[in-house]
């Protein structure tokens, strides 16, 4: 029985599997090293990458900004493929699942010459160091190699989801300054093809500046526009060439990237090269357990920062073989995660926390279905993850074998900061866990003040990691000692330094006469046996009261009776004037590709608003679904 997580009882400790402690990659020296050595303990994420000239310092806090491993320089494409070469380059580095059954495999010296010809390509037409190219394409080989390819070449890229509207697109294209851009013709969802290159040249023609634009033919029928440049044309020109990685400093900026929130306008954000490179591959390392001989699966899409670094920089870094997949989760089958898992024997699964919830709602007979043994680790990014995802996850997919980390990170963080070391410390589900090595978070109030242990707040960053972007090294080098990232999640922390992860603090819903944050109330309605998925958002049209949306476990009838065992949970757990405007039961909520609720959807349905773009949308069928539904709830 899992334990609560409300202070009432004890939550259940989950020890790791005595297997996985015998082989994991850190042990408990690492956070005594990190405790010991302060920041200087960072050079082992340093060392776990190949530097053409060493850096002089760990981090130099002089400098107008702060400067992870001053003096050194590298290039990530030379890191994450020609390094690897002596001894892996007939060992695969990408396995493509593509949306329509097509597969690709990739070694590492197959990697090199394909990053090789598209650099040449990209460098003939123009492109040279600190250029922004932006690329718009789905879950194709061809995205992480062009990306490589940029790295290369000392330019940057700027990965914009491919599900994403031409207004999106010519936002970013103008944002950067964008002059070259590489897109495809079309791509395959839900058995369906997608015109891509119609919002590309949409965009491209919308924006002031002239941009170059290369397209891969995804769908075999590019139809180029004049000036336009086919994409295996160009590379087969430049099949054999080879470009020298360009050196670049440690703190020359690597890529750009926008925040994905589902609310406001995105942020742009950039990342450098020596400390985003060393932090990812070392979180890959240290808490995703990545080794050289792992077949591993990150089931995000590339364009979100989770993509950026747990698909392609991290275990790339690390000489492993990444999985990427082109199609949906439950496509065309629900049990197909597990079907790729099983075909694939891939070893480390690293995923959504709503994708759990979407699993366990389907039913562990899909799972069961299949041989996972070969799974040594799962993971989980995202929303907070409750207990009985967690224990779902842990049990009818790693059959209580295997370990499980929940992380906490942001694009702002470029890696994870806040999760158990697997094969180091007990799991408490439902809680994220404690602070890596050699990171320092707090919880404070509005004013910046700590709040007492097990009391809610916002969560801070009150030590500098190397994975942060630029824009926070600045920060911290202009405020001094007295920096901390304060970020917009509320939190927990617990007697024991574990973070509990209780949702965004810009975000409140009213239930009875109190405030709560969304995460708050849907742990609480996930506590009801049967409710696999839960969103609360607040209804203009009912006076501001909050209206939960549900889904079930695969068997559980969304009846009256449930609506009333979610009452009369809510107002136990919450108080008796607790209460919603409505409970409506869904057949599936509206995600976006990276595995967030859409709230804002669920709000216009819930006041019948208009939706505004829903190009993010991994299920835009959901909002018909609700719509149908929203006028059944209690």
């Amino acid at each position: 029985m899992t334990g609560r997580t409300d202070g009432r009882e004890r939550p259940r400790r989950v020890e790791p599997p005595a297997s996985f402690v015998e082989t994991a990659n850190v042990t408990s020296e690492v956070r005594e090293a990190f405790e010991r050595e302060g920041h200087e303990a960072w050079r082992r994420a340093a060392d776990l990458l190949e530097w053409s000239s060493p850096h002089e310092t760990v981090l130099d806090r002089e400098a107008e900004s702060l400067t992870w491993f001053a003096g050194g320089q590298l290039n990530a494409a030379y890191n994450c493929v020609d390094r690897h070469l002596a001894e892996r380059k007939n060992s695969v580095a990408i396995r493509w699942e593509g949306a329509d059954g097509e597969t690709r495999v990739y070694t590492y010296l197959d990697l090199y010459n394909e990053v090789n010809a598209a650099a040449a390509a990209l460098r003939g037409l123009g492109v040279g160091e600190d250029d922004v190219v932006t690329l718009f394409m789905p879950g194709i080989p061809e995205l992480p190699i062009t990306m490589l390819a940029c790295a290369r070449l000392g330019a940057l890229h700027n990965v914009v989801f491919a599900g994403y509207s031409a207004d999106e697109l010519r936002a970013r294209l103008e944002r950067t300054g964008s002059g070259y851009l590489v897109t495809c013709d079309g791509y395959y969802r839900r058995g369906s093809a997608v015109n891509q290159k119609n919002k590309a040249d949409n965009a491209r023609t919308s924006v002031e500046h002239p941009v170059e634009t290369v397209v891969v033919p995804r769908l075999d029928d590019p139809y180029l526009s004049e000036g336009q440049h086919d994409y295996e044309d160009l590379v087969d020109a430049h099949a054999g060439d080879r470009v020298d990685p360009v050196e670049r400093a440690a703190e020359d900026p690597l890529f750009v990237t926008y925040t994905s929130g589902t609310t406001g306008e995105p942020d742009r954000v950039t990342h450098t090269t020596g400390g985003y490179l060393s932090h990812v591959a070392w979180t890959s390392h240290a808490v995703l357990d990545i080794e050289p001989r792992d077949t591993y699966w990150c089931a995000a899409d590339v364009a979100w920062i989770t993509g950026h670094s747990y698909i392609v920089y991290g275990p790339l870094a690390l000489g492993a073989t990444t999985m990427l997949y082109e199609g949906a989760p439950d496509d065309p089958e629900r049990d197909r995660v597990w079907e790729l898992v099983d075909r694939n024997r891939v070893d480390v699964f690293y995923t959504a926390s709503t994708a759990v919830r979407s699993f366990m709602k389907h039913g562990a007979e899909h799972p069961s279905a299949h041989d996972l043994s070969s799974l040594r680790l799962l993971g989980s990014v995202g929303e907070p993850m409750d207990a009985r995802a967690w224990e779902w996850y842990y049990e009818s997919v790693g059959g209580e074998e295997c370990a499980v980390v929940d992380t906490w990170w942001q694009t702002e963080t470029g890696g994870i900061l806040v999760s158990t070391l697997p094969g180091v410390d007990r799991a408490k589900p439902g809680s994220a866990g404690p602070a890596i090595p050699g990171v320092e978070v707090d919880v404070v109030d509005a004013g910046g003040e700590s709040v007492a242990r097990g009391e809610p707040g916002h969560l801070a960053v009150t030590a500098p990691w190397p994975g942060m972007h630029r824009g926070l090294t600045e920060a911290a080098a202009a405020e001094g000692e007295d920096w901390a990232y304060v970020t917009s999640d509320r939190a927990i922390l617990d007697h024991e330094g574990y973070v509990t992860f209780l949702g965004r603090e810009d975000d409140t819903v009213t239930v009875g006469d109190t405030d709560y944050g969304p995460a708050t109330i849907e742990r609480v309605v996930l506590e009801v046996e049967g409710v696999a998925e839960a969103a609360v958002v607040e209804s203009h049209q009912e006076g501001g009261r909050a209206v939960v949306y549900v889904c079930t476990e695969r068997g559980v009838e969304g009846d009256a009776a449930l609506t009333e065992r979610i009452d009369h949970h809510v107002a136990e757990r919450l108080g008796e004037d607790t209460q919603f405007a409505r409970i409506v039961v869904a057949p599936d909520l509206p995600k976006t590709h990276s595995g967030k609720i859409m709230r804002r959807l669920l709000s216009a349905v819930a006041d019948g608003e208009s939706y505004g773009d829903t190009s993010a949308l991994r299920n835009p069928e959901a909002v018909g679904e609700l719509e149908t539904v929203s006028g059944d709830g209690d």
